[in-house]
């Protein structure tokens, strides 16, 4: 494994660096040891694809715009709205999707633990709602 024990600061790049496969624009932001953090970027009117982490969960901050969230886990499953300084968690093997409802893009601050190793982590699964 990288170690990835040293000091980054970064400024939040213009463009995309990637695009998740949950289709989100993913802006690249700190990687380290034990975890990483990026910008995600969903514009108005667009759905997330659904999805299920095998084995990373996440910590979800929204920054700015309007939004619901689906989240599936054992027996629990929410629809929640989401706006600026929600925080919401998906654990590993949550089914999730989310969707932008508001005139602005909806912009979140995504914390991955551990790192995410890379596309084959994340599955897709039925959509809640309709998604392109």
């Amino acid at each position: 494994m990288e170690n990835r024990a040293h000091i980054q600061i970064n400024q939040l790049p213009v463009e995309m660096d990637v695009r998740a496969p949950d289709m989100t624009e993913i802006r690249l932001l700190a990687n380290m040891n034990n975890g990483s953090m990026v910008h995600c970027t969903l514009l108005p009117d667009q759905v997330s694809h659904a999805g299920v982490h095998q084995t990373v969960e996440e910590i979800w901050y929204v920054l700015q715009g309007q939004g619901e969230v689906w989240l599936q886990h054992r027996n629990e499953q929410r629809e929640e709205k989401i706006y600026p300084d929600i925080c919401f968690t998906i654990p590993v093997g949550t089914r999730f999707q989310v969707r932008n409802t508001g005139s602005a893009p909806l912009r979140c601050i995504i914390v991955t633990m551990p790192p995410w190793p890379g596309a084959q982590e994340w599955v897709r699964v039925e959509d809640h709602w309709p998604s392109p």
